[in-house]
């Protein structure tokens, strides 16, 4: 992993969890979700993903959690969190009363058909072994079992991607999907969702004001602000777009 992505998913999200703490407990689900999902965008997932109360959810590249908290304060499923940073481990657990492991999405250290469910928020084109990713998924899921995904894809040439970043097109992202024996199912653009909601809003920027006064300085910080405007700037010119999309086994 580069040296920017180890800040962003590492250094930074261990910062963000203790800001969170300072703040207090109404930030820790926003904080925790800066950069991997809006409400809207998880009550999507949790409506297209059929999640029911006592399911087990696996959320792959979890970061510190927030996702995770989310869906089990919304539909009281029991989410296992995996990341292969320890960074980000440390602050899911500092957040969050959820199992945590750490571990690579591609090679994950759990048992076959353990899951009702599973999603990987915006992992996919972070990862060089975009198959083996999605084929774990598969693995980790009974058979009935249900993938939710937010995948960035590349829809124009141009623009700097951030740095260890693999965008797929459409066409690739549904070639993957079929190698790994999975059915796409429900598909939305993300720029179709509502927006978020001023309160939860507000709460980033507080966590954002908050480690931009103590981190600024710090070459980690400056990394992951990098990685994330680099992510805007194509967003913005719908060089890439946000897309979320439910699989089932085949």
């Amino acid at each position: 992993m580069s040296d920017a992505m180890a800040a962003e998913f590492g250094t930074v999200a261990e910062w963000t969890a203790q800001a969170a703490v300072e703040l207090g407990r109404d930030y820790y689900i926003p904080a925790a979700c800066r950069g991997s999902g809006s409400p809207a965008a998880l009550d999507w997932l949790i409506e297209h993903l059929r999640l029911s109360p006592g399911e087990t959810l696996l959320d792959c590249g979890a970061g510190v959690g927030g996702p995770a908290a989310y869906a089990a304060e919304q539909r009281s499923v029991h989410p296992v969190l995996v990341d292969p940073e320890a960074g980000a481990c440390r602050g899911a657990l500092t957040l969050f009363d959820h199992p945590v492991v750490q571990g690579a999405g591609s090679m994950l250290p759990l048992a076959d058909e353990t899951f009702d469910a599973a999603w990987a928020l915006g992992v996919l084109c972070t990862m060089d072994e975009q198959l083996e990713l999605l084929t774990e998924l598969r693995r980790v899921l009974r058979p009935d079992g249900r993938i939710g995904l937010l995948v960035f894809v590349l829809r124009a040439a141009g623009g700097d991607q951030p740095e260890g970043n693999d965008f797929p097109s459409i066409a690739t992202l549904t070639h993957l999907a079929a190698q790994a024996e999975l059915s796409i199912g429900d598909w939305q653009g993300t720029s179709e969702l509502p927006p978020i909601p001023r309160a939860w809003l507000r709460r980033e920027e507080e966590v954002t004001a908050l480690l931009r006064a103590r981190h600024g300085g710090k070459k980690a910080w400056r990394l992951a602000e990098a990685q994330s405007e680099t992510m805007g700037r194509l967003l913005a010119g719908s060089f890439v777009t946000g897309e979320l999309l439910t699989l089932h086994r085949r």
